[in-house]
């Protein structure tokens, strides 16, 4: 590891064709040097700091050992490969490391990753968030309940009591005894803190690393070579599937990780391989998977929210996905509404763009979103707002020409009339689009061409 410039390095990347950005990733972060140089030009390098620099050969040496260090469960070995594989995997804005091996590729590499997540999903839930067992009130003031844990009458005057962990069924195990010193030691093995158990620091650190390992996959999404691999190992999308559905008690972090690995892997993401017959490991399915979407997309978290909605927006583009993801239409849109009413920025265009591509997928789709309440005023404000980036503004006026294309819409449409014609004078950059929505609302379903009403110049 060295340090370096930034400036000494452009001159070494030379001229290479510029692979569009993917979402998340840096401004900057493609290999063009136009890119590199808009930054460079924009802030100096001293102060951006110093960067790491890995070698081209590092990691085609040492693939054995970090599958080895993961799968070894050692603090030490774990820490080391953690770090460098997030080293590895990201990737910087002006990257000289062209020839580096896609890290899914390594054999083992990505299990491993997986496995150190899951060793973290046997031990995330915390004890306090078990569901507490139900006291016993039947016969308790009988010597002997017939309920079991007859003990439970004797041990008012207990001098000893050890609680029960989350195994138990019972809210303590100690005897009734008059000798302080006996105690009964039967019930010791339902501690849930024994010999092979982790303390909070134990508990700390693997959720750590689990964080790691999870940002890590999340980097690999944004390799192109990766996403092939990624979008069709079924373990790997039942883990980040699972980690989002606990987003309740789940950390945030592992989260968000894992439903940016989603989004990047939406496009190639076919819901039917979790009822293939590829290993599973969690037994995710595609009801569930889909509920755990929409699980985000009714997050009050912004960040969450978008994803989902973004996500959704590229999940019905595959008509294989369309079955799993269309009994839930009429909750994605009341949802993707309300997301509109915010103020222009991100989850506005998240909405708007999946439901341009919700309106392109059947008649049901959009007979539905035209019914929903609120939807025509909101995508209207957002015409009339406007929303900062006109393709988002653009996507709006399509959605409005989509519905009216519809007959059965055609009414709740007529209602808006005097709203379109106004944005039809006042904004040129979308007459044509309400031109063509007008002359559907006006023309008669029998003869569209020669009963035009005049006033609109046809």
């Amino acid at each position: 590891m060295q340090k370096r410039e930034l400036g000494k390095s452009v001159g070494a990347t030379g001229a290479t064709t510029a692979t569009p950005a993917k979402r998340g990733r840096p401004f900057g972060s493609t290999n063009s040097v136009s890119a590199a140089s808009a930054v460079d030009s924009a802030a100096p390098s001293s102060l951006l700091g110093p960067s790491l620099q890995v070698h081209t050969s590092f990691a085609d040496q040492n693939n054995r050992r970090i599958v080895l260090a993961l799968q070894s469960g050692l603090k030490s070995e774990l820490t080391w490969a953690l770090n460098t594989l997030t080293l590895l995997s990201f990737k910087e804005k002006d990257e000289v490391r062209k020839d580096a091996t896609p890290l899914a590729k390594i054999p083992g590499l990505l299990d491993a990753l997986l496995q150190v997540i899951d060793d973290w999903r046997d031990i995330a839930l915390p004890r306090e968030l078990v569901k507490a067992p139900r006291v016993r009130t039947l016969g308790v003031n009988s010597t002997v309940t017939g309920f079991g844990d007859e003990y439970l009458a004797f041990g008012a005057n207990d001098s000893v009591v050890f609680l029960r962990g989350s195994m138990g069924s019972g809210s303590a195990v100690g005897e009734g005894q008059k000798s302080a010193g006996k105690v009964r030691h039967s019930e010791w093995w339902m501690e849930e803190d024994g010999l092979f158990n982790l303390d909070e620091e134990g508990r700390a650190e693997k959720q750590h690393c689990a964080v790691a390992a999870s940002n890590i996959i999340r980097n690999f999404s944004f390799m192109p070579d990766n996403e092939v691999i990624m979008a069709q190992h079924r373990h790997c999308l039942e883990t980040v599937f699972q980690c989002i559905e606990d987003y309740v008690v789940e950390d945030e972090e592992l989260v968000t990780n894992s439903l940016e690995t989603i989004v990047n892997l939406a496009p190639l993401l076919d819901l039917r391989i979790f009822s293939s017959s590829k290993p599973s490991y969690i037994k995710i399915t595609e009801k569930r998977a889909v509920q755990a979407i929409m699980g985000m997309l009714g997050s009050a978290v912004r960040a969450w929210h978008c994803a989902a909605a973004e996500l959704l927006g590229r999940l019905i583009i595959n008509p294989d996905n369309e079955p799993f993801l269309l009994p839930f239409v009429p909750q994605i849109h009341k949802r993707l509404v309300d997301l509109m009413s915010l103020p222009a920025g991100d989850a506005q265009a998240a909405a708007v763009g999946a439901l341009y591509n919700l309106a392109e997928v059947n008649m049901d789709c959009r007979l539905k979103l035209a019914s929903e309440r609120w939807a025509i005023d909101r995508l209207l404000k957002v015409i009339k707002t406007p929303h900062p980036v006109p393709e988002i503004c653009r996507k709006a006026a399509m959605i409005l020409e989509s519905l009216v294309s519809e007959p059965q819409n055609r009414t709740l449409l007529l209602s808006y009339e005097n709203a379109f014609a106004e944005i039809l004078l006042s904004d040129s950059r979308y007459s044509d689009t309400f031109a063509r929505i007008l002359y559907e609302l006006t023309a008669r379903p029998n003869n569209k061409v020669a009963s035009a009403r005049g006033i609109w110049g046809m």
